[in-house]
C-alpha cells in the first residue's frame, strides 16, 4: 500500500497499548437506557482488549444523532475540556461516524478520533495469526478507508484536494484510491484461493462421511475452552473479546466411537462493522457447512438471553427461511453463578423457561460434558439423513 497511507492516514486509525481513551455514547430515544450502557461496558471490553487506558466514558442523551458531531455542539464542546484536561490521546465513539463526524470532532478536540468499527478493525488487526485472517482483516482496513480518504486529504498534506479543485493535491488522492483499489483487488483474489482450498478440504471430509460440528455464540462465552475440554487439543484462550480470530478445526471422538470435526469459530458481536463481514467468511462457512451447531451460552452472564436473541438473528440472517443444522444450545459457565443470589437465579429460570432443551455445562470443570457428549452422538445420529 503507498507509503504515505500506511505512515500518515495510518496514524488516524490505528491504536496502540498505552493509549489513553476517552469513551463516548449516545442514549438515544429509541433505544433503551440499560441497551446504552451495556453497549458502552462492551465497549469498554473492546478498549481493554487493545490494550487501550479507559479514562472515563460519557453517555448523552439525544433524540437523533447531531449530523455535524454526533454528539450535541456543547457536548462536542465540553468533551473538548475533558479531553484536555485528562490528557487524553484518542476519544471512541460507541457508533459509526461518518469522514465528516470525525473530522470536526478531530478539527474541535484536537484529538484523534475512531469509531466502534475502527476499534473492532484494529483489535481483529493486532490478534490475526493466520495469513488468511491477516488478508481478511487488511481487506476490511482497506474497504473502511477507501470512502474516507477525500475527508482525510487535508490531514494527510495534500493540499488543494477539494472537491472543486483538480491540482496536483487532488492527483495524488486518485493515485492513492487507484492504489488502495489495485490492493483491494490483489487480497480478494488470494482470499478467494484459501476459499477453494477450504472447500477441497472440506469435500474430503464429507467424502469420508465425517461429520462436522460447528461452535458458535457470543465472543467470551468458552467456545476455546470447550473446544479444548472436548478433544483434549491444546488452542488458544484469553478471558477478552475476540481471542480466537482464526477458526480452529480439531476431531472429536464420541463415547460411542463416532468421530467428527469440530471447529471454533469467532465469537459474535453487536453492531460489528459490516467491512468485516467478509473477515467472518470462514467462520460463516464452517457454520453453514455444518452438520450439528453447538450455541455456546455463557450462563453467568446478566445479558445471556440477549445474547442468545443476538445469535438467533445471525443464524437468520444466514440461512434464511431454508433448512439449517440443528441446534444444540449450551448454557455454559454454571460453576459461575451464585445460586444463593435471587438476581442470578431468576436469571437462570428464565433462561431454562426460554431455552428448555439447553444441556447445562462448565467447560473448565468437566460439569455435564458427558451428558453433552451423548446428546452431540444422537443429535448426529438423527442428521445423517440431512447430511447425506
Amino acid at each position: 500500500m503507498n507509503r504515505l497511507i500506511e505512515d500518515r492516514l495510518g496514524e488516524r486509525v490505528r491504536v496502540r497499548a498505552g493509549e489513553r481513551a476517552i469513551l463516548v455514547g449516545l442514549d438515544l430515544g429509541q433505544r433503551a437506557s440499560w441497551q446504552e450502557r451495556e453497549s458502552m461496558e462492551e465497549l469498554i471490553e473492546l478498549a481493554q482488549t487493545a490494550k487501550l487506558t479507559v479514562l472515563r466514558t460519557i453517555i448523552q442523551k439525544r433524540d437523533h444523532p447531531d449530523p455535524a458531531y454526533f454528539i450535541g455542539k456543547g457536548k462536542a464542546e465540553e468533551l473538548q475540556h475533558v479531553a484536555s484536561a485528562a490528557q487524553a490521546d484518542l476519544i471512541i465513539m460507541n457508533d459509526a461516524l461518518t469522514p465528516a463526524q470525525t473530522r470536526n470532532l478531530e478539527d474541535l478536540t484536537q484529538k484523534k478520533i475512531i469509531d466502534r468499527a475502527q476499534l473492532i478493525l484494529n483489535i481483529f488487526a493486532q490478534r490475526a495469526r493466520s495469513k488468511e485472517a491477516k488478508l481478511q482483516v487488511e481487506l476490511a482496513q482497506l474497504e473502511y478507508l477507501l470512502p474516507r480518504l477525500r475527508g482525510w486529504a487535508e490531514a494527510l498534506g495534500q493540499p488543494g484536494a477539494g472537491i472543486a479543485t483538480r491540482g496536483p493535491g487532488e492527483t495524488r488522492l486518485v493515485q492513492e484510491r487507484e492504489a488502495i483499489k489495485r490492493r483491494i483487488h490483489v487480497l480478494k483474489e488470494r482470499l478467494l484461493k484459501a476459499e477453494q482450498e477450504r472447500a477441497v478440504r472440506r469435500k474430503l471430509r464429507q467424502k469420508n462421511q465425517i461429520p462436522q460440528i460447528a461452535l458458535l455464540g457470543y465472543t467470551n462465552t468458552g467456545k476455546s475452552t470447550l473446544l479444548q475440554a472436548l478433544t483434549g487439543a491444546e488452542t488458544f484462550i484469553e478471558d477478552k473479546l475476540f481471542a480466537t480470530l482464526d477458526p480452529v478445526t480439531r476431531r472429536l471422538c464420541l463415547p460411542n466411537g463416532q468421530l467428527a470435526v469440530i471447529t471454533d469459530t469467532v465469537g459474535l458481536i453487536k453492531k460489528l462493522p459490516h467491512q468485516l463481514v467478509p473477515a467472518f467468511a470462514s467462520t460463516l462457512e464452517a457454520i453453514r457447512e455444518a452438520d450439528l451447531l453447538l450455541h455456546v451460552l455463557d450462563a453467568s452472564s446478566p445479558s445471556l438471553l440477549d445474547h442468545w436473541r443476538t445469535v438467533q438473528e445471525v443464524l437468520r440472517e444466514l440461512f434464511g427461511d431454508g433448512p439449517r443444522p440443528p441446534v444444540l444450545h449450551l448454557l455454559n459457565k454454571m460453576d459461575k453463578i451464585a445460586l444463593d443470589c435471587e438476581e442470578e437465579r431468576q436469571r437462570l429460570a428464565e433462561a431454562r423457561l426460554r431455552i428448555p432443551d439447553a444441556v447445562e455445562i462448565s467447560a473448565r470443570t468437566g460439569m455435564g460434558l458427558a451428558l453433552l457428549q451423548e446428546r452431540i452422538a444422537h443429535a448426529l445420529v438423527r442428521a445423517a439423513p440431512l447430511a447425506a
